[in-house]
């Protein structure tokens, strides 16, 4: 059922390092309470020889598995038997060549391209994660399930849940979730649990909730989730006609995302289907920096696997003597304490790195410009481009570099921000809408 001879769990702290079966539902190492990491016996898949091979899977998309953006890939992330796949058709997202938006970031023409994953079932890249996270939860056997969440993870486990037939519960904080999200969750029938506090609070509670229950937990301390989440790499690599960008930027929250991309590469690279790594930008909003500060002022780093621990200690501890809670408009990213710390900090030495924040002003005006000349999104996802213009800015890179920019997810996601940026005209690219009477000549005048 575990499949031992191709994959294991392994704690990524080095002096550590112990090994656990795929079967058990653990998301902490046992022995001294790191993180996990999925890993592989590579000598025991078959790979295919060149990533363009994956294309032969396009041919057969009336198999479910070959029609998923993630399981299409399911050689990269070969953990259960294809009996225990879950798939709803996530992962039929698209990389658009955007040259409006380049300009607005200073890039040259044809070498800005915007990975769009509102497209998934939910409306954002979590589907990934769950696709392949939930065939986990079905290969241990698990029926009850919950995770914390700032939006799109409650709307993402929520729909899969349901898939499954699992019972699922989502940890929301008072008031720090976006409308468009929290109705997903309700309407695919989570139970919802709305705690007083922040998603930080959240996640302290989903933990011991899951560990004294024995609750498959879903957040992105999943190992498992974040092999689902490599496949969006995969895909940028597939919608460059198999060639590799120069950068990726991706928005950083709990840091799921970066660790995921991080692991992706290196794993590509270690098989020969890659020559080299791309560099990545990942891009926190400044009202929740933790990562930009931890890593460009206090230096932390992942050292070979020995993270300097007392530098996080010591940075977590005047957050809570502070009081501090994340504030942005970009709800999901507003994380003070993000789970995958130590292993974006790896990935950050794989793909060297930069890390930058970007205001609430800077994420807003980034998100009309997309809305207005892409495919929109919510206000995490605008967080890409306003940290890319900075760091063009900044010449870190080069305008005509080949950049991916993730969209994490559609605009509907967050109405509120998009409505009150143009009705109260808040930024240089608000449209407002425009009151007339209820007169055929008055309003004829407003059209000229």
């Amino acid at each position: 059922m575990s499949m031992t001879g191709t994959a294991f769990q392994k704690c990524i702290n080095p002096d550590c390092g112990a090994e656990f079966d795929c079967g058990q539902a653990i998301f902490k190492c046992p022995a001294c309470g790191e993180l996990l990491d999925a890993q592989y016996n590579w000598d025991k898949i078959k790979v295919p020889k060149k990533l363009s091979e994956f294309e032969r899977r396009w041919a057969n998309k009336s198999n479910p598995l070959d029609f998923s953006g993630v399981w299409r890939f399911r050689d990269l992330l070969n953990f259960c038997d294809d009996k225990y796949k879950v798939t709803i058709g996530e992962g039929q997202t698209i990389l658009q060549q955007n040259d409006a938006v380049a300009e607005y970031a200073d890039m040259r023409a044809g070498r800005l391209y915007l990975q769009y994953e509102g497209l998934n079932p939910s409306g954002s890249f979590k589907d990934n994660g769950m696709a392949a996270a939930f065939s986990h939860a079905n290969m241990a056997g698990v029926s009850s399930c919950a995770c914390a969440s700032t939006g799109n993870t409650s709307a993402s486990v929520a729909l899969y849940a349901h898939s499954c037939g699992l019972k699922a519960t989502v940890f929301i904080g008072s008031g720090r979730i976006a409308f468009g999200k929290l109705s997903q969750g309700m309407d695919y029938g989570a139970q919802t649990i709305q705690i007083q506090g922040d998603f930080d609070d959240c996640m302290r509670q989903v933990q011991d909730v899951c560990t004294k229950l024995g609750l498959y937990l879903l957040n992105s301390l999943n190992p498992f989730r974040l092999e689902g989440q490599k496949t969006i790499m995969y895909r940028i690599i597939e919608g460059l006609g198999w060639e590799m960008p120069d950068w990726i930027v991706v928005p950083g929250g709990n840091l799921g995302n970066s660790s995921a991309f991080g692991k992706a590469f290196y794993e590509l690279k270690q098989l020969g289907l890659i020559e080299r790594i791309p560099r990545m930008a990942i891009i926190n909003a400044a009202g929740a920096d933790t990562l930009t500060d931890l890593v460009n002022n206090k230096k932390l780093a992942w050292n070979n696997g020995k993270v300097d621990q007392k530098i996080i200690d010591n940075y977590y501890a005047d957050l809570s003597a502070r009081n501090f809670s994340p504030h942005t408009c970009a709800s999901a990213i507003e994380i003070a304490r993000p789970v995958n710390l130590k292993k974006c900090l790896r990935a950050i030495d794989i793909c060297n790195a930069v890390c930058r924040a970007v205001t609430d002003e800077e994420i807003l005006e980034a998100k009309a410009i997309i809305g207005r000349h892409g495919l929109g999104c919510e206000p995490a996802s605008a967080a890409t481009i306003a940290g890319l213009r900075n760091l063009r800015a900044e010449s870190v890179i080069a305008p005509d570099e080949r950049v991916a920019c993730v969209l994490t997810g559609h605009p509907l996601k967050d109405p509120n921000v998009t409505v009150n940026y143009h009705k109260e005209n808040q930024g240089k690219f608000s449209n407002p809408p425009i009151e007339a009477p209820n007169d055929i000549d008055e309003i004829i005048k407003m059209l000229n």
